[in-house]
């Protein structure tokens, strides 16, 4: 599979576009990407189309330094999940290397390395989208979103030794003299930051050390990188897509930039198919929702992507051996509700 990226990378596009005098919309469909799909930050999509994206609405607008701009309306909480780990790491060495670990979590293309030598300490950040497309923009933005991360870290005066880039310089350099200062350099043999080692053992000022024990646990769930699936992303793709009314083997293939035939022979693989990726999945969010009052159970049949509640009512049963309103009836009068059959 090829790899992929949150839609939390696009986070601010609609906004930027619309500053510039650009229509979004076409140039996310050109891509093959879903305009709305954008409300799901989690949800994952090639990084290829990414690129493609910032590339032609760089062109489009005119702006050299699209991809700079976008990085001013990132967040930290762009991250997902891995902000609330890399917030509380006690210094900045352990927040990179926790970023660095994890980067399948966030974006599966961009790679960042860090080395030291002589107390100069380089953060190289390299990107494979898995096709030839062209990645200045979306080299740029990683650049632009870990300068942003150290200054959140170190501070507003701090400055780095250099940040660089491989490719040739812009027309206009302003944007990137008023971001990075001076010190910015192009035509180099590396795209990143360099900056003082000692930087690295400053104290974070984010963390909070009685919230690092929760952290870690949160971390001990991600998994490590060969954890990552196509099955695990299939999942997570249902999960998403689910509320939505828009799930499909077609959707969920597309949202992993793949057809449904080449996501079918991969899960087959494993023993696993769509079908029994969704069952479990609704199974799954059925047992958390059905076992709570704070939907009603057509909502809940809704939520899950079945055609009418009735259909809910026949599935649910099949699945845990009685009816939903017998779950919900037993969750709330016995400390441990019904047991799950397998069917």
């Amino acid at each position: 599979m090829k790899p992929l990226a949150r839609y939390a990378s696009l986070y601010g596009y609609f906004d930027l576009c619309r500053s510039l005098g650009i229509e979004p919309a076409p140039l996310l469909k050109g891509a093959g990407l879903d305009p709305a799909g954008l409300g799901l930050q989690d949800r994952w999509i090639p990084a290829a189309a990414v690129a493609q994206v910032l590339e032609e609405s760089a062109a489009l607008s005119g702006c050299e330094d699209f991809g700079l701009r976008m990085a001013e309306h990132r967040q930290f909480s762009n991250l997902g999940p891995l902000s609330l780990v890399v917030r509380d790491e006690p210094d900045i060495r352990s927040a990179l290397r926790i970023l660095s670990r994890y980067e399948h979590m966030y974006n599966e293309a961009l790679h960042m390395r860090m080395s030291e030598l002589n107390n100069v300490a380089t953060l190289r950040i390299e990107a494979d989208v898995g096709e030839p497309v062209a990645i200045r923009q979306f080299i740029e933005l990683a650049v632009a979103v870990t300068y942003r991360l150290l200054v959140g870290f170190l501070g507003a005066r701090w400055r780095p030794v250099a940040v660089c880039f491989t490719h040739p310089a812009p027309t206009q350099t302003g944007t990137h003299r008023h971001l990075f200062g001076p010190v910015v350099n192009f035509d180099h043999d590396f795209s990143g930051i360099v900056l003082v080692a000692s930087d690295l053992d400053a104290p974070n000022r984010m963390s909070d050390p009685l919230l690092r024990p929760y952290t870690k646990q949160i971390l001990e769930s991600f998994g490590s990188p060969n954890d990552v699936t196509v099955a695990g992303r299939v999942r997570e793709s249902i999960e998403l897509l689910l509320p939505t009314g828009r799930c499909s083997a077609e959707q969920v293939a597309r949202s992993l930039g793949s057809d449904r035939r080449t996501v079918h022979n991969y899960l087959a693989q494993t023993g696993e198919s769509y079908s029994s990726i969704l069952n479990s999945a609704r199974a799954d969010l059925a047992e958390r929702m059905v076992g709570n009052t704070r939907h009603t159970f057509a909502e809940i049949a809704e939520l899950l992507s079945f055609s009418a509640p009735s259909n809910f009512s026949r599935w649910f049963h099949g699945q845990f051996g009685c009816s939903p309103r017998q779950w919900r009836a037993a969750r709330q009068n016995q400390p441990q509700p019904p047991q799950r059959t397998d069917l």
